[in-house]
């Protein structure tokens, strides 16, 4: 009998990256470092939304093992993909979205339009528009059992205002001349 091909592998359409922790690992929750960035996904990207509930079915099924070799109901595991309106619906950023939050022990490869590195880390932020791969994968961990999301790479599309209220200096503040006088004296 052949194996059947299982896919839990997913390249997203345009999604906004949130909670971007991508250059370097941080702790949630007091938890170990890792990558990680929530993908807000425009529910209208229903190619992006139905490739990542395939992807739900395959890791279920590849995972069978870790749900006691019986397929669970979905209704009784976590599952990865949240919607917006319903859990962030105080967040005008999650209005008429999905999110998924993907993350990694290993650095993200990240690449602009064209595929070329990207270096400068002003470049990926909270806020910018992004494709990422990611990869889902059951779990079965201390009475939790579910579907999760690792964070694979990420390959910029676009700028977007940034998440988080923070602002560039150039917006704070104006040039000063070097005749004006020192504010210290």
């Amino acid at each position: 009998m052949a194996m059947k091909n299982i896919n839990t592998k997913v390249i997203t359409g345009k999604v906004r990256l949130s909670y971007a922790n991508v250059w370097e690992p941080a702790s949630i929750n007091g938890g170990e470092e890792k990558y990680s960035v929530s993908l807000i996904i425009p529910k209208s990207d229903t190619t992006t939304i139905g490739a990542i509930q395939a992807a739900v079915d395959a890791a279920i099924e590849a995972g069978i093992g870790k749900f006691g070799g019986k397929k669970p109901n979905k209704a009784s595991i976590k599952l990865p993909l949240c919607d917006g309106d319903v859990e962030r619906p105080e967040d005008e950023n999650y209005k008429d979205a999905y999110f998924i939050n993907v993350n990694s022990r290993t650095a993200p490869q990240i690449v602009d339009r064209k595929v070329q590195p990207i270096l400068d880390r002003d470049e990926v932020y909270s806020g910018c528009y992004a494709r990422v791969s990611i990869t889902l994968y059951a779990f079965n961990s201390n009475g939790n059992k579910g579907i999760a999301c690792g964070l694979g790479n990420i390959q910029k599309l676009e700028d977007g205002e940034p998440l988080g209220g923070r602002t560039t200096a150039a917006a704070d503040f104006a040039s000063v001349d070097d005749d004006e006088e020192d504010f210290l004296n």
